[in-house]
C-alpha cells in the first residue's frame, strides 16, 4: 500500500507544487495572466479528458501496469522542462504530467480497492486521502523553496526523481494484480451504471468537497488580504484546511470500517459541515476565515474516504478503474466549477455572496442526501441503512 500512498502524494504534490509558483517565479515563461492561466487549465484539462480512458485500460489491462506507465510518463514529463528550460516545453512539460497522472491516479485508486477487503476500503481510503493532503499541504510551500533555491528547472527535477522513484518502488512493492473476466459491456449499459444512484450519489459529494476545498485554497487567502490580515495570516489558514482535511480523513474511514458511521450519514453530515464552513467564510476578519478553513478541511475530509469507499462497495471489481476514473472526473468538474461560480457571483456582487452561493448549493445536497437517508428502509440483515 506504501507505494499508492506515495503516488497519491506525488500527484497533489506535482499539482500545486508548480501551480502555487508559475505566476512567480517563471517570468520568462508566464508573460500574462492569460498565459497563466492555460498553463495551469493543461494540466486539469489533461485529467478531464483522460482519467476516464486510463481507468477503462486499467480494467482492461490491469492496474498496475497502467499505475507504473503513469509515473514513468510523469517523470519523462517533468525530465523534459529540466533538459530542454525554455517557455514552448514548459507547455509540454505541464500536459505530459497531467496525462501521466491522469494514468496513475485512478490505477492507484483501483489497486487501493482491489488490495483490500471490503471491511476495511474506509480505513484504505482514509490512509490514502491523508497522504494526497499531504501533498496538497506541501506542495507549495516545499515547491516555493526548492523554486527559491534553484528555479523552476530544480522543481520539476524533484519531480521527475520523485516519479522514477515511486515507479521503482510500486514495481518491486506492488503485487500483480491481473484484470478480471468481465461480461461485455455496451455503451447503453455504462450510461444506465453511471447514471444509478449508487455512483451519481458519491460521486456528487466527491465533486462537491473538491469544489469547496478548491475554493477555500483560492478565495480564503483573498478574503483575508481583504480583512487587512498578513499573508503569513492567510497562509496559515490554507494550512489550518489541509491540516483538518488530513487529519480527519484516516478517522472517518476507521469509524466507517468498524460500524460507527455508515455512508449515507456520513456523506450527509460532511455536506452539511462544509456547507456551515462555506457560511462562516462570510465572518470578517480572521474569525471568519479560520472558522472557515476548519470546517471545510474538516468536511471535505469526511466525505473523501467515505465516497470513494462506497463506490468500490458497490462496482463489480472487474470494473473498478472505469469506475475510478469516472469518479475522478467528477472530482475535477468540481474543482474547476466551484472556483468559477464563486468568482461569478463575486464578480456581480461581492466574495461574501460568492461564498454564500456556493455553501447553499452544497447545503441543498446534503438536505437531499439526508432526506434520502431517512426514505431508506433498514437493511434486513445489518438492521442498517447502509
Amino acid at each position: 500500500m506504501w507505494p499508492l500512498y506515495a503516488a497519491g502524494f506525488t500527484t497533489a504534490f506535482g499539482a500545486h507544487g508548480i501551480a502555487a509558483n508559475l505566476g512567480g517565479f517563471s517570468t520568462d515563461a508566464v508573460t500574462s495572466l492569460l498565459v497563466l492561466g492555460g498553463l495551469l487549465a493543461l494540466y486539469d484539462g489533461a485529467e478531464v479528458l483522460l482519467k476516464p480512458v486510463f481507468g477503462a485500460l486499467a480494467d482492461r489491462i490491469g492496474a498496475r501496469p497502467v499505475l507504473l506507465g503513469g509515473l514513468v510518463a510523469f517523470a519523462v514529463a517533468s525530465a523534459l522542462y529540466v533538459v530542454a528550460d525554455s517557455p514552448g516545453w514548459l507547455w509540454a512539460a505541464r500536459l505530459g504530467q497531467g496525462a501521466g497522472a491522469s494514468a496513475f491516479s485512478p490505477s492507484a485508486s483501483a489497486l487501493v480497492a482491489r488490495l483490500n477487503p471490503a471491511a476495511k476500503h474506509g480505513r484504505a481510503f482514509g490512509s490514502y486521502g491523508f497522504y494526497k493532503s499531504i501533498g496538497y499541504t506541501l506542495g507549495p510551500l516545499l515547491g516555493g523553496v526548492l523554486v527559491w533555491g534553484g528555479g523552476l528547472r530544480l522543481l520539476f527535477a524533484v519531480l521527475a526523481v520523485l516519479g522514477v522513484v515511486v515507479a521503482v518502488w510500486a514495481a518491486l512493492a506492488v503485487p500483480v494484480v491481473p484484470p478480471l473476466p468481465k461480461a461485455r459491456q455496451t455503451v447503453l449499459d455504462l450510461a444506465r451504471r453511471l447514471a444509478d444512484p449508487a455512483f451519481l450519489a458519491p460521486t456528487a459529494a466527491l465533486a462537491a468537497a473538491t469544489a469547496a476545498l478548491s475554493v477555500g485554497v483560492g478565495f480564503l487567502p483573498v478574503s483575508g488580504r481583504a480583512a487587512g490580515l498578513s499573508t503569513v495570516a492567510t497562509g496559515a489558514a490554507v494550512s489550518v484546511l489541509a491540516a483538518c482535511a488530513a487529519v480527519v480523513q484516516p478517522r472517518a474511514g476507521r469509524a466507517l470500517d468498524e460500524g460507527r458511521l455508515t455512508t449515507r450519514c456520513g456523506l450527509a453530515v460532511g455536506l452539511f459541515v462544509t456547507a456551515a464552513g462555506l457560511a462562516c467564510a462570510v465572518l470578517p476578519g480572521l474569525t471568519g476565515v479560520l472558522l472557515g478553513a476548519a470546517l471545510i478541511g474538516g468536511g471535505t475530509g469526511l466525505i473523501t474516504p467515505l465516497g470513494f469507499a462506497a463506490l468500490a462497495s458497490s462496482t463489480p471489481q472487474e470494473r473498478l478503474g472505469q469506475t475510478m476514473g469516472a469518479a475522478e472526473l467528477g472530482r475535477e468538474l468540481g474543482d474547476a466549477g466551484g472556483p468559477l461560480l464563486v468568482a461569478a457571483v463575486a464578480s456581480l456582487a461581492t466574495l461574501s455572496y460568492g461564498f454564500a452561493a456556493l455553501g447553499l448549493l452544497i447545503g441543498a445536497g446534503a438536505v437531499v442526501a439526508f432526506a434520502h437517508r431517512r426514505s431508506v428502509p433498514a437493511d434486513p440483515v445489518t438492521g442498517t441503512d447502509g
